[in-house]
């Protein structure tokens, strides 16, 4: 397994002295504080460790300067660019789940198999499980139990909610 994660991605340059429209993961969320280095996949195919100068919220979203990026111009190579970390360097919550840990894993609903996990999309209410193309929000009433060591997610699913 890969030790690395995706912590967030930089969507645009915010104002003219190089700082960045930043959209983190929630896991990722704390991993970005002045200091911190993160790996940056640009979307020239380059990669390449940045330092994070700033740190501040707008609107939502994180606006973030990177070190040695003081321009807009500067900035702008980073457009695009997805951000990651070693995996070690996530805390998780009991209960928390990396999307990473949850893709693949085979899901049942009463003991049979529906199907895979092939993404995990955040919304607002939930997060939800990508399975055949269908949404099963991951919420207690629903999903009763995740063991990723084993790829297995249990559930009880309402009926007509994959149809």
């Amino acid at each position: 397994m890969n030790d690395e994660l995706s912590v967030g991605r930089i969507a645009g340059v915010f104002g003219v002295r190089g700082e960045l429209k930043c959209d983190p993961t929630n896991a990722g969320r704390m991993l970005f504080s002045p200091g911190e280095m993160l790996r940056a996949a640009l979307a020239d195919g380059d990669s390449e460790t940045l330092t994070l100068q700033s740190v501040r919220e707008h609107q939502g979203r994180l606006l973030v300067r990177f070190e040695h990026f003081d321009s807009v111009e500067e900035a702008e190579t980073l457009k695009g660019a997805t951000l990651y970390a070693s995996r070690d360097r996530i805390t998780l919550q009991p209960g928390e789940f990396l999307d990473a840990d949850l893709v693949g894993c085979d899901v049942y609903d009463r003991s049979n198999p529906i199907g895979t996990v092939e993404r995990v999309e955040h919304y607002p209410a939930s997060e939800m499980l990508v399975v055949r193309g269908r949404l099963i929000p991951m919420i207690d009433e629903f999903v009763k139990a995740i063991d990723v060591a084993k790829k297995r997610i249990d559930a009880e699913l309402p009926e007509g909610l994959l149809d």
